[in-house]
């Protein structure tokens, strides 16, 4: 038995503009569905759906199969079912054969793991099933508004004393991220529940990302606990800073004679220090002309390129110069010049006082401000969670 993956992701979004390729704690919402699907038994191939190349360049970064979808089917009135037919299409012809199941996710439920994918399609199989999905148990108490106003219950009946929980007949509701589906029953009735369809409970947070608020949810939870952080990330070899806002406080003191000084922490110092020692390669890339750039760089046994005013290019030539892939570079910054840097490397980090713009795109968040720890707390962060590609 084949089975394959495929995510389906379009470029548009109204509640939240490039949500599919936003990171959420270090990884974007589509490398997170990638990385699931590509971790789990039973699937052979992960293939991403999409009319962005964007989304589809970051997605086979991550390992996944681009399928560039045609425009006909890809604006917000297409049906998923849609994608994924023309999914499948494309892979018979590239492959020469259909697979016998599809597995339909989306990566607007990011803590989707292995183990999920590997529960649905294996009790898919274990049943007879021809269809199925991800199911949590669900307690809640739902009403409609009658055609005269009154509440009226739906999964209860409000006319009698309320059940206690344990009392309840179990009820569960779709968590909409994991499907999966015999491929010739579903390209005959080109729906995802048919034939017998069973539900799969699972243990899944109930986390869907649509709007900033559900960002907001998404982000406070991975930062306690990540199930995805059990999948290795694409793991990095480079970190490149900016210097003012990172190493220091952003403020700068201006003496008498011109001179200028900046306040930094030694406690980033030692977090640099334990990057360092761990062979990590190491940049500061500063527009700032100040000395005090290089004296610091040398204080940290850092590479160094001060004075620059336009950051992409000179960083891509020193990306070059060693031998090292985008995906293979953290970056961390806090002001507008870092912004293209940010965006295209792997992995990428902002202070928590940097501007509200690099904030927006930042990978990961650091909770320390610019000279006040941050470099500290992304040291850390990196190797507690096994990043460094050493």
């Amino acid at each position: 038995m084949k089975a394959i993956a495929v995510v389906p992701a379009r470029g548009g979004s109204r509640g939240l503009p490039g949500k599919n390729v936003k990171p959420l704690n270090g990884i974007p919402l589509i490398g997170r569905a990638v990385l699931a699907a590509a971790g789990a038994e039973y699937i052979s191939d992960v293939y991403v759906s999409s009319d962005s190349d964007e989304i589809l360049e970051v997605s086979t970064r991550y390992g996944a199969h681009a399928i560039l979808r045609p425009d006909d089917i890809s604006g917000p009135t297409a049906s998923s079912e849609s994608a994924l037919i023309h999914a499948l299409r494309h892979v018979a012809e590239t492959d020469g054969a259909m697979p016998d199941v599809i597995v339909f996710l989306q990566c607007t439920s990011p803590f989707t793991t292995s183990a999920h994918i590997d529960a649905i399609v294996g009790e898919l199989i274990e049943q007879n099933a021809t269809s199925a999905f991800a199911a949590t148990e669900d307690h809640g108490f739902i009403w409609q508004i009658a055609d005269d106003g009154s509440a009226v219950g739906i999964t209860h009946d409000e006319t009698k004393p309320r059940q206690r929980r344990q009392d309840m007949t179990p009820r569960y509701r779709e968590t909409g991220a994991v499907y999966a589906v015999r491929v010739p029953e579903f390209l005959k009735t080109q729906n995802r529940f048919c034939g017998r369809t069973i539900l799969v409970p699972v243990d899944m947070p109930s986390v869907e990302i649509d709007t900033p608020a559900d960002w907001e949810i998404a982000e406070a939870f991975a930062r306690l606990h990540d199930p995805l952080m059990t999948v290795p990330a694409q793991k990095i070899k480079a970190l490149v800073t900016d210097f003012d806002g990172v190493h220091t406080d952003d403020l700068v003191i201006v003496h008498q004679d011109g001179t200028e000084s900046v306040r930094c922490s030694r406690s980033d110092g030692m977090g640099i220090e334990a990057l360092k020692k761990r062979g990590l390669r190491l940049l500061i890339l500063s527009r700032e002309q100040n000395p005090v750039v290089k004296a610091r760089a040398n204080k940290l046994h850092m590479e160094v390129q001060h004075h620059v005013h336009n950051k992409l290019p000179a960083l891509d030539a020193w990306r070059i110069e060693h031998n090292l892939d985008w995906s293979e570079i953290a970056y961390v910054g806090n002001d507008l010049n870092d912004l293209e840097c940010m965006r295209a490397c792997g992995m990428s980090f902002a202070p928590s006082d940097a501007h509200r713009d690099v904030l927006g795109i930042a990978g990961v968040k650091l909770t320390k401000q610019g000279g006040q720890g941050a470099l500290r707390e992304l040291s850390e962060y990196l190797i507690a969670n096994n990043l460094l590609a050493l």
